[in-house]
């Protein structure tokens, strides 16, 4: 299993705050079970939105594929 980037980490983390701030706000919660699944239910959205930040890609060639020497770059005149 893939470890987290400091991306997903961060998006992830601010996500549970954030949300878990709004949402008790919102909410007006004051029991145990209401702020309970307050919290719960940003810890899911955070693990959602972790998971779905792009993890940088790894560009590797197949191991029968040739090598281009070469990089094209187009340029604008």
């Amino acid at each position: 299993m893939p470890r987290p980037t400091a991306a997903q980490l961060a998006y992830g983390s601010c996500t549970v705050v954030l949300s878990t701030l709004a949402m008790l706000l919102l909410s007006q919660a004051s029991s145990v079970l209401a702020i309970t699944v307050v919290a719960l239910a940003a810890l899911a959205l955070g693990l959602l939105v972790a998971m779905t930040v792009p993890a940088p890609r790894t560009a590797e060639a197949p191991a029968g594929a040739p090598v281009d020497e070469e990089e094209r770059v187009p340029t604008a005149l």
